[in-house]
């Protein structure tokens, strides 16, 4: 057949969809929109590596920190910084104090001026924040007033919250405290980034595929929008003469048009989303509108793909499917599906992730093509088994009221198009459980134990080298919240001021401290205990011996040449046994009170003080007391809040981006779903007049429309449950964890899914009520 004659079909049924009146543009609008939004979040998806670049781009920057050990002497290009960061009710704050050497300082990104001693340049978010009511002790806490706003190219986020503030006498502490003298911002090495564990890159690919096969499938599912007005049209054109090839090549021109369509919605959607960006935070992540450019490659990609999966599938679905001058033989009555062919898609993606069970993080790296098409290839198998399953279920209903009846007929008639309605909330929701039994499986591998025991202390207050910790602890004792405050030092000694061997521990502390760590009976100030954890090593007992000479803070252990304090042992050392439950578990060698040591070495101690909260005040409130109090007396400490464990930077930044992608795949299911459902009332309307015409209740037919969306949707998350265990199932035994089946989490999600049919159904509800009057059987 020529390229002239296919080219006129096509053109023809693009034809029909936009000149078939009112009916016909409402059909394409809905085919439009459907579509448009899967395009939009196709586009989303082809700008990720375009937010993640510019991201990273952003914070490269605007790195402060030195990258080699050499230190920057002062001159006219230099800037000392030190770092303030906080936290405000679990938002966390970017702070810089900067203080300038010369005129030709390097400026940080987003400020075109150093602000003064007592001022700072905030985010537009923080700016936001400060306006707001109780906020006064984060205005408290913050170290000047707002002369200006950061510019974007100074931030990550459009929600970030950060400041640059000015500051003197910052020189002194350069190598303390988070304190470094700087020549430029930016990264300028050109080192790369770790590259991901197996186990990690496993999880990457799975996020993509099981987030990006509903999109795909509810894409498919939107060009197939108005197949029975479709279907009478062919045969109208049958009977002026049309056959059966030229029909068919009608209806994909009719698809391809309103696929075509779909693709200027879906890029107006995507611009009108990317606009809406910038006033966006999801699960603490927030971007910039200008983030948002997919690439060039990715969006090709989409905008070919969508009209050829639109002329695909149009002609898959009509493969078996007669169309004669009098009507479609489809409308008597389908042949029963086989079941054979419709399991071989499952069956090929198990087989295709077999291979790989077993490996786990020592085993290399996974395939990655036969992990996405082994997993594709499992979650599309859920649409040509749900078709099946529909069948086979409501082929067995019967009796029951009159609007289970008028259900189960209607599914009995049409049952491919109810599971075509559910395919993606099943393929979602099984995806889902899977990846939540991936996730729960390795989540130990990447959740360390930090030692810490936060019924013993909540918060702790590091001061580095700030002078007077027993006073700053005194201040914080007093601070509302604070039930228990001691402050602890720490040190080290060796047996010369300079060389090769090893150093032992000094923790420095009053008595009441002290037995926060050890068990002692008599203490008092000028007291000096071995730690029973010491005795272990014989060299660094050796140095312990009562009398001998020893060297603090000698040269080779980070201390400067010169200022080495030379200390003679007590000639009476207490022995001390470590408390189980101690604030410390590295006692290794000598636990100090203040007088015991001598005064030249005071300077090098690296001090923190620990605290326990009161229980009667809410922990969110003492905790934000201490933070800004702690601020006030050392306002360069660092406030941290002791958890029991620690869970890898990386594997939560893939959490996070499944939580940010799911959000965005659920709003187009919502949103997909509730256009699928207007469009199949929209068919209907003729038949729901008809029944009113007759006399049927309103309660009984919104009844039955309830029971058709139950039905497949009950069998598509039955389907979704056993699919998702098994695909889930492998997935753990592909990265060697034990299998373990996480019930909240499926019964959750498969909740969820549902829900979200639910709420579907009931915002389809007013426009089924419009449908149902006798006057829609009027025609022109």
């Amino acid at each position: 057949m020529s390229r002239g004659r296919w080219a006129g079909d096509l053109a023809m049924g693009a034809r029909f969809a936009f000149t078939g009146g009112r009916e016909g543009w409402i059909r394409a609008l809905l085919t439009g929109v459907g579509v448009g939004l899967g395009v939009a979040l196709l586009l989303l998806t082809a700008a990720v590596p375009s937010i993640l670049d510019t991201r990273h781009q952003r914070e490269a920057a605007r790195q402060d920190y030195l990258l080699s050990p050499a230190k920057i002497p002062a001159a006219d290009d230099t800037v000392v910084v030190a770092h303030t960061d906080t936290v405000w009710h679990d938002q966390d704050v970017r702070g810089r104090l900067l203080q300038p050497e010369g005129a030709k300082a390097p400026l940080p990104p987003g400020i075109d001026r150093f602000p003064a001693v007592g001022e700072m340049y905030v985010s537009p978010a923080l700016a936001d924040l400060l306006k707001s009511s109780g906020t006064g002790l984060l205005h408290e806490r913050l170290p000047g007033k707002v002369v200006g706003t950061i510019g974007d190219s100074g931030l990550i986020g459009s929600h970030e919250l950060a400041y640059y503030a000015g500051s003197e006498h910052l020189a002194p502490l350069i190598g303390k405290a988070s304190v470094e003298r700087i020549d430029h911002f930016g990264d300028t090495s050109d080192q790369g980034s770790e590259p991901l564990d197996p186990v990690l890159l496993l999880l990457v690919l799975m996020v993509f595929v099981v987030l990006l096969t509903p999109v795909a499938i509810f894409v498919a599912t939107a060009v197939r929008f108005g197949g029975e007005q479709r279907d009478r049209r062919l045969a109208a054109l049958r009977l002026i003469g049309c056959d059966g090839g030229m029909a068919r090549r009608i209806a994909a021109g009719e698809a391809l048009a309103g696929s075509v369509l779909g693709l200027a919605f879906g890029v107006g959607f995507f611009l009108a989303g990317a606009q809406l960006a910038g006033s966006i935070e999801l699960f603490g992540i927030s971007i910039f509108p200008d983030y948002l450019t997919p690439s060039p490659v990715l969006a090709l990609l989409v905008a070919v793909a969508v009209p050829a999966t639109a002329v695909l599938v149009t002609l898959f679905s009509l493969r078996r499917v007669v169309i004669e001058p009098l009507g479609v033989v489809r409308t008597s009555g389908p042949g029963r599906r086989r079941l054979w062919w419709r399991l071989l898609l499952p069956l090929l993606g198990l087989l295709m992730l077999a291979p790989m069970i077993g490996k786990g993080n020592s085993g290399g790296n996974f395939n990655p093509y036969l992990v996405s098409f082994g997993v594709l290839a499992l979650l599309v198998g859920i649409t040509a088994l749900l078709p099946w399953v529909v069948e086979r279920v409501v082929g067995r209903l019967d009796g029951g009221p009159v609007s289970w009846q008028l259900a189960v007929r209607r599914l009995q008639l049409s049952s491919g198009t109810a599971a075509r309605m559910v395919n993606g909330i099943a393929v979602a929701v099984a995806g889902a459980i899977a990846l939540q039994m991936l996730f729960s499986g390795v989540d130990a591998d990447y959740t360390k134990s930090t030692g810490k025991d936060p019924s013993r202390t909540q918060m702790e207050v590091d001061l580095g080298s700030a002078t007077a910790p027993d006073g700053i602890a005194g201040k914080l004792r007093e601070t509302r919240g604070v039930r228990q405050a001691v402050a602890l030092s720490e040190t080290s000694f060796a047996g010369r001021p300079a060389g090769t061997e090893d150093t032992v521990q000094i923790m420095v502390g009053d008595c009441t401290a002290l037995r926060e760590l050890v068990k002692i009976s008599a203490c008092r100030d000028g007291d000096v205990f071995v730690s029973s954890a010491a005795f272990a090593d014989p060299a660094s007992r050796k140095l312990m011996t009562p009398g001998h000479t020893v060297w603090v803070d000698p040269t080779y252990s980070g201390g400067t040449k010169g200022v080495e304090a030379r200390w003679t042992l007590p000639a009476e050392l207490g022995r001390a046994q470590v408390r189980k439950d101690a604030l410390r578990t590295d006692l290794t060698g000598l636990l100090v009170t203040p007088s015991a040591l001598p005064a030249k070495a005071r300077p090098s101690l690296s001090s923190s003080v620990y605290l326990l909260l009161d229980p009667k005040v809410p922990e969110s409130d003492a905790t934000e007391e201490v933070r800004t109090a702690a601020l006030r007396a050392a306002p360069l400490a660092n406030v941290w809040t002791w958890q029991s464990t620690q869970r890898s930077t990386r594997y939560d930044t893939i959490r996070t981006g499944l939580f940010v992608g799911a959000a965005a795949v659920l709003a187009l299911i919502g949103a997909s779903l509730l256009v699928s459902q207007l469009e199949q009332l929209r068919e209907r309307k003729k038949l729901l007049s008809s029944l009113i015409a007759f006399g049927t209740r309103r309660r009984t037919l919104t009844l039955s429309v309830l029971w058709q969306t139950t039905i497949p949707i009950t069998l598509g998350l039955l389907l979704a449950v056993v699919v998702g265990l098994t695909l889930g199932g492998v997935l753990m035994k592909m990265t060697a964890v034990p299998l373990r089946v996480d019930w909240p989490s499926v019964l959750s999600m498969t909740g969820f899914g549902a829900a979200i049919v639910l709420a579907v159904t009931l915002l389809s509800l007013p426009a089924l009520l419009r449908l149902m009057r006798p006057d829609g059987l009027r025609t022109e």
